[in-house]
């Protein structure tokens, strides 16, 4: 991303009353039968991105060290 931010930094700029129209919107969205549901399945994909995002990270650093 420009100015090396990233998506959780982006994240930190949201205040209070903008989480709760956010969690408003996705419960009106979802419903709050499916909101663990979409939950799970986000932190799961943070997760995964994470996860990700490390072992780049690591490749990076391996051929940095090899060169």
């Amino acid at each position: 991303m420009p100015g090396g931010e990233t998506v959780f930094g982006l994240i930190g700029n949201l205040g209070p009353w903008e989480l709760v129209i956010i969690l408003v919107v996705v419960l009106m969205i979802f419903g709050p039968g499916k909101l663990p549901q979409v939950g799970q399945s986000l932190g799961k994909a943070l997760k995964s991105f994470k996860k990700a995002q490390e072992e780049d990270e690591d490749s990076v650093d391996n051929q940095r060290d090899k060169s």
